[in-house]
């Protein structure tokens, strides 16, 4: 129970009195994984100032193993050599072992599938994470399995092709039509001040450069432009920056609950079969369809694409249907 004295303090710093065995990033953690309530209501956010007499309920899960463990998970795997592994990433796959998501994720695929070719990167064996999707964005990733390939490809994505030949293109389904063919967005990118599991467009956040350009454009049953298939290259990689900057200019991608909800009842203006793709699509429309880069030991311009998953393209074929 909150104390007088404790009263109106910010909920991190009062459990970081109360708990000195847990680090404060691991209590930040557990908030943001919705494991401390207040009066049974998980509250997700460090800042959050309690009241005095505020009872405060954390549930701290057993520890997990230092390193995360192989599992045989199937990949569809696009190149692979002794340095680096590019893949194809399904939707609902997390990248990165984290809380709530400590297994079943990529690194643990990886882990077990390249087994003693996995050479160890800073002294552990594991995969080279230089650049993650969201878990349900689909498309091209490449990993490093090695000390070597990972500061090459590091450089290469803190370059984003401004000095180099460094490519990566989204598939992006958004709604609404711009008013021109092709455009930038170039808006800082920073921690949404309140909902602190979002980024937002900000001032003094970080650089951030969206390039885009109109491929196809659809209409909805009243015949009028509804929504459009855009091919956008990123020039920085911030977190969600397509789904932020996208959202900011006022098309959010279809099926993007965190950053287009005002956008939902827009599905109603769709044909049937275009609302039940969106329906079972279940995510934002995202798909990183490209990806080109230099091998980090011959020096080579090595260029991928993946095509739409089936289902992008079973929304892809409703929308066109309704034209």
């Amino acid at each position: 129970m909150v104390e007088g004295d404790e009263g109106s303090a910010r909920l991190d710093r009062v459990l970081a009195a109360r708990l000195p065995d847990l680090s404060r990033s691991r209590l930040k953690t557990l908030i943001l994984a919705g494991a401390v309530s207040l009066k049974a209501t998980p509250v997700r956010d460090p800042a959050y100032h309690v009241a005095s007499g505020d009872t405060i309920t954390i549930e701290v899960p057993e520890a997990a193993p230092a390193e995360p463990k192989g599992e045989k998970i199937a990949l569809d795997i696009v190149f692979e050599d002794d340095d680096i592994i590019v893949i194809n990433k399904p939707k609902g796959l997390v990248v990165h072992p984290a809380a709530g998501h400590e297994t079943g994720t990529l690194v643990n695929a990886l882990i077990a599938h390249c087994g003693a070719s996995l050479s160890g990167i800073g002294g552990v064996r594991r995969p080279g994470i230089v650049h993650r999707l969201d878990k349900d964005t689909t498309g091209l990733m490449v990993v490093a399995k090695n000390d070597m390939a990972h500061a090459s490809l590091s450089a290469q994505f803190a370059d984003h092709g401004r000095t180099g030949e460094m490519r990566r293109g989204y598939m992006a389904f958004a709604w609404g039509v711009p008013g021109r063919h092709r455009g930038t967005v170039d808006a800082p990118i920073d921690r949404h001040p309140h909902a602190r599991e979002k980024m937002a467009v900000r001032q003094g956040g970080r650089e951030a450069v969206t390039h885009w350009e109109i491929l196809e454009s659809f209409t909805g049953r009243d015949g009028k432009p509804i929504a459009t298939l855009l091919a956008c290259e990123l020039e920085t990689g911030r977190t969600h920056q397509i789904r932020v900057h996208l959202a900011h200019i006022g098309h959010p991608l279809m099926g993007d609950a965190v950053y287009g909800p005002h956008f939902k009842t827009k599905a109603n203006q769709l044909g049937p079969e275009s609302q039940a793709a969106l329906a079972a699509l279940g995510r934002q429309a995202l798909h990183a369809y490209l990806l080109v880069l230099e091998h980090p030991r011959s020096g080579e311009l090595l260029h991928w694409e993946a095509p739409l998953p089936e289902d992008l393209l079973l929304l892809q074929s409703a929308l066109k249907a309704a034209l």
